[in-house]
């Protein structure tokens, strides 16, 4: 089904129920109608408005300022008073765009896409060179494809992860609506500029530091809401200030954050803060790392999350590349690509476990990459996932995942028992 949307101009649009469309067109004056089968129209202060669908009696209508109402006549609907913002098309119709599935985040109202993309992957560097014009290409075209969860933090690229949000045009207009928005938090890289490698800079969990960056975030990011903030990396001395999480509140009560949560890091592990977290405080996510080959302690924090009703983002779905199907024994990395520093026996154990998944692939259905988000998507818990997308290739077989078989219980159950028996590899090295 195709559907106009209509709106005076310069008006905002507000979608009737703010799902991402696939096709979005230029704006021009509407010289004649608009052809579609459904008009969403958003009107203006109150007065009289005439539509009149191709064929048919015109139709004089009232409605409040900024009332959105829809016209389900098909044909050729002419409104000369309006201008069409774009045609799109509806989220899901199998003619025209491939399916894209959304889990709610705790208890909110936001609808989050099973994929998300991870803004870490073009800001940071730590994959490849950062090209500021390749990125935000990248990042519409995620958005067209259907993923609305953007994830980024203050520090990737010391801003820069928000800025790209912003010069992709999230934050303007009525894509403002169309786009959650999740950033994070905590370190104090303002006072603390240099970095060796990937040490950690301090953190400040204090009322003023906190309040200074999340105003620095909201600029960046050219916006005065924000969807989901998390607190990053929080270790257990942020997870018992009461006094920061009070702070979380006052922020939602202000209206500068819709919901927060806490992301843990920066490697896998932290079980006992992410438990706490969600039993203790009123967090609506926390983020994770978890994938088929380094399971825990993510099954705990699953177990936890289904007990609080708590959602999970999972990044690190692919065990850092391993699980994309890309490598063999003869890869290498960039000098500043964060791999690098994985010892050889990462690589070679690594593909020794992945060739024993190689079940979840033999129908053809699925590629090996998309099985790995398919796993992780399993748990609903688990609200959305982060794979590092680097190029377009990568974004469409990560977004098409939603539409690839679910993983079956069989199937989940000879990874589980792989993964119990560490694939019948000996006890890896302390890594």
């Amino acid at each position: 089904m195709r559907t106009a949307i209509v709106v005076l101009a310069r008006r905002r649009v507000h979608d009737h129920d703010r799902r991402p469309f696939a096709r979005r067109l230029p704006a021009p004056p509407l010289p004649g109608g608009v052809n579609g089968d459904h008009a969403i129209v958003c009107s203006l202060p109150p007065k009289n408005y005439m539509c009149r669908p191709a064929g048919r009696a015109p139709v004089r209508t009232q409605r409040p300022p900024g009332a959105v109402w829809e016209n389900s006549q098909g044909g050729k609907i002419e409104c000369s008073n309006y201008r069409v913002l774009g045609e799109r098309f509806a989220a899901g119709d199998p003619n025209e765009r491939k399916k894209m599935r959304y889990r709610r985040l705790g208890d909110t109202d936001i609808s989050i896409s099973e994929v998300g993309f991870g803004v870490w992957t073009v800001s940071t560097g730590w994959w490849g060179e950062v090209d500021d014009e390749r990125a935000v290409r990248l990042l519409r075209t995620a958005h067209e494809r259907g993923i609305n969860y953007f994830d980024t933090a203050d520090t990737y690229g010391a801003g820069l992860g928000e800025t790209l949000l912003a010069d992709a045009g999230f934050t303007s207009g009525h894509m403002r609506d169309e786009i959650v928005i999740s950033t994070k938090i905590g370190y104090d890289f303002y006072n603390h500029t240099a970095r060796r490698g990937q040490q950690e800079r301090p953190q400040d969990w204090s009322e003023g530091f906190i309040r200074f960056a999340l105003e620095q975030s909201l600029k960046r990011l050219d916006t005065d809401y924000i969807d989901f903030l998390q607190l990053h990396n929080t270790k257990m001395d942020a997870i018992e200030n009461d006094a920061l999480f009070s702070l979380m509140e006052e922020f939602k009560a202000e209206g500068r954050i819709r919901a927060y949560g806490v992301a843990l890091g920066p490697k896998i592990g932290w079980l006992e803060e992410g438990v706490k977290a969600m039993r203790e405080r009123n967090v609506s996510g926390v983020q994770m790392i978890h994938n088929a080959l380094e399971q825990d302690p993510g099954r705990g924090l699953i177990r936890a999350a289904r007990e609080t009703g708590t959602s999970l983002v999972v990044r690190v779905p692919h065990s850092s590349g391993m699980l994309e199907g890309k490598y063999d024994e003869n890869t290498t990395f960039a000098n500043n690509d964060h791999r690098r520093h994985r010892p050889k026996e990462w690589l070679l154990d690594g593909l020794k476990k992945v060739e024993q998944l190689s079940f979840l692939t033999e129908s053809g259905e699925r590629t090996i990459g998309q099985a790995a988000l398919k796993f992780v998507l399993a748990s609903p818990e688990v609200a959305s996932t982060l794979p590092n997308i680097y190029d377009e290739a990568q974004l469409e077989e990560f977004a098409s995942a939603p539409e690839t078989p679910d993983l079956t219980g069989e199937e989940l159950s000879r990874i589980e028992a792989l993964y119990e028996n560490n694939f019948g590899l000996e006890p890896a090295a302390r890594r």
